[in-house]
């Protein structure tokens, strides 16, 4: 299977329960994750290899924990742009994807153009992140932040329904 296989690949039960539970635990080990999906390992480790071809897992990562690294504070950051042409768009999106400290950025419809989360040290660092980067920024209109007080549910991915077989 390749990524432009994509959108012909039916998931079926085994294929769901590979991707659950990988998404869980991404350093399952491969007999573990054959278990649970009920099949034997070799088949287990193609079909994971399979997902990855076809574009269903696009990588493996650590959850760190942000507080302990230093990162006390998260701040969502509506921005809006002068210009909404493609191009601009796009512009806006590559200069905040080599800004380290903006770890999402969604592009929204309505009143705001985007949604940045950004982690920063303290909320004077943000201040600094904001004044001196993201406001004077090319085409950026306006920002309106939003401090996040605490962070209640954030769960990897998205919900796999077990019992669907289709």
């Amino acid at each position: 299977m390749n990524k432009d296989d994509s959108q012909k690949i039916k998931l079926d039960g085994v294929d769901r329960r590979i991707l659950h539970n990988l998404q869980s635990d991404g350093r399952i080990t491969n007999v573990k994750l054959s278990k649970l999906a009920g099949i034997s390992a070799p088949p287990c480790l193609r079909r994971v290899r399979a997902l990855e071809e076809a574009g269903y897992i696009r990588g493996y990562h650590a959850d760190l924990e942000a507080k302990a690294l230093g990162f006390n504070v998260t701040v969502f950051a509506y921005v809006g742009l002068s210009s909404q042409a493609e191009h601009d768009l796009e512009a806006f999106e590559a200069m905040v994807g080599d800004w380290p400290e903006v770890r999402e950025c969604n592009m929204l419809a309505g009143e705001v153009d985007f949604q940045l989360k950004v982690v920063a040290r303290d909320w004077d660092d943000y201040q600094t992140f904001l004044t001196t980067r993201l406001t004077p920024a090319p085409n950026v209109s306006h920002v309106k932040s939003a401090l996040s007080i605490r962070t209640s549910k954030s769960p990897p991915g998205v919900p796999i329904d077990l019992d669907d077989e289709g």
